[in-house]
């Protein structure tokens, strides 16, 4: 299968509202229904929303199989230095989506290692997954996550997301 991780700008915001829209409603419908959806959508895709983030320095990616786009990855990196002055650095998966007919296909796992592998010297990656998303948990830990930590982030709207951080580290044995 030839994957591609495709690096976005503001010319792929459209289709990443598409895909999101479309994920989230298979996704997240039974979770925390349609109108924390409807809110959350709008506060973290809209058009202002996301060239925010963008200029920001999240990096947003189409993840496209066989030239089409199946799903969208947002990252963000955070460089720190170690006790050894030996520069590291943390990546910050902030969304990493694929497109429900595409999942349990394998595609995931691949785009995992495709970012790892153009991110040559990340030793840690950090996520939030809501905590009922078993589906998506499960996954991570396939992938070699832990449970860092729970979270609960008040995002207005009288709205919260209840989280795990998960944490993944290079030198892990999966």
């Amino acid at each position: 299968m030839n994957l591609q991780l495709i690096k976005a700008s503001a010319d792929n915001i459209f289709t990443i509202q598409s895909l999101a829209c479309r994920i989230w409603q298979v996704a997240y419908l039974p979770i925390i229904g349609q109108k924390q959806i409807d809110y959350m959508l709008q506060m973290m895709y809209s058009l202002d929303a996301m060239r925010l983030q963008m200029e920001r320095g999240h990096q947003f990616y189409l993840i496209q199989a066989e030239g089409e786009n199946v799903g969208f990855m947002g990252i963000e990196s955070k460089n720190e230095v170690n006790l050894h002055s030996t520069p590291e650095r943390e990546l910050f998966i902030h969304k990493f989506y694929i497109d429900n007919g595409k999942q349990r296909s394998g595609i995931g796992s691949k785009v995992f290692v495709l970012m790892l592998e153009s991110q040559s010297i990340v030793s840690e990656v950090r996520l939030q997954v809501n905590r009922l998303n078993y589906k998506a948990i499960n996954f991570y830990f396939k992938l070699g996550f832990v449970i860092e930590k729970v979270a609960d982030f008040d995002i207005g709207g009288g709205y919260f997301m209840n989280d795990f951080i998960m944490l993944w580290r290079r030198n892990q044995q999966v």
